[in-house]
């Protein structure tokens, strides 16, 4: 909105300039033509042949161009000059750069500007499917923070399981990770995170509204604990290796 009406205000600038100038110009050339008229009609022999006063009336509109171009760039040189004097180079302006007065008064609205940009920032909006200010989840779309650990889970299934399929982008977790649900824990309804774990991908993906803290919390746990199992499952592969190398060498 602001650079719109810069980029008006410049346009409508340099069109009243351009205006001006085109009016003084045409007002320059009909007087310089009435003057040279009425030279003509008020000589003796009313002819431009030995008519010194329209002869001074060119002259005299001559200098003035003249002099109008010569003013033009010698302003135009003079800019230029200055602004080449001009560092280009980024320079911190420090305390002793300019006078107390002005430093104290800057530092001030500094400080002011600070205060009420804190003020205005938000303390407690809420956006759906997203995490509250001030909170861990602060700036989290649940959504996309959700749906993110499946890559994750993924490769370490593929470490743990080589021949593990290759995930599908509507396929249901407890049908793409089936074979490491072995490996996870069971709580007392007989569930494992697994199952959480689909039930929250599944209200990410086709549910109607955003996922609220308490599905993201129970989705995102679910795959925390995943992760977790799958890798000790892989520092247990990597130590059971090493033993087998250290066995394979002392014989």
């Amino acid at each position: 909105m602001l650079s719109s009406r810069l980029l008006l205000l410049k346009t409508v600038s340099k069109a009243s300039y351009a205006l001006l100038v085109l009016i003084t110009i045409v007002a320059t050339g009909l007087s310089c033509t009435a003057l040279l008229a009425q030279a003509v009609r008020t000589a003796p022999n009313q002819s431009w042949a030995k008519n010194v006063n329209a002869l001074v009336v060119g002259a005299s509109y001559a200098v003035v161009l003249i002099a109008s171009l010569l003013y033009c760039g010698k302003r135009r040189i003079a800019i230029r000059l200055r602004l080449q004097r001009i560092s280009k180079a980024n320079r911190a302006i420090g305390r002793g750069d300019l006078p107390e007065a002005v430093h104290q008064y800057v530092a001030q609205e500094y400080v002011r500007s600070c205060l009420i940009s804190f003020e205005s920032l938000p303390k407690d909006a809420f956006h759906e499917g997203w995490g509250r200010p001030g909170t861990k989840y602060s700036g989290i779309r649940f959504r996309r923070a959700l749906l993110d650990t499946i890559p994750t889970i993924d490769a370490l299934a593929h470490v743990i399981i080589p021949t593990h399929p290759i995930s599908k982008p509507h396929a249901r977790m407890l049908h793409h990770f089936r074979f490491i649900l072995p490996l996870l824990p069971v709580d007392e309804d007989g569930l494992t995170p697994l199952h959480y774990y689909d039930s929250a991908i599944q209200l990410a993906r086709n549910g109607d509204g955003e996922l609220a803290e308490n599905e993201f919390e129970a989705g995102f746990g679910a795959a925390q604990e995943i992760e977790k199992c799958l890798n000790e499952c892989r520092l247990e592969m990597l130590e059971d290796s090493s033993t087998q190398l250290d066995g394979t060498s002392l014989t």
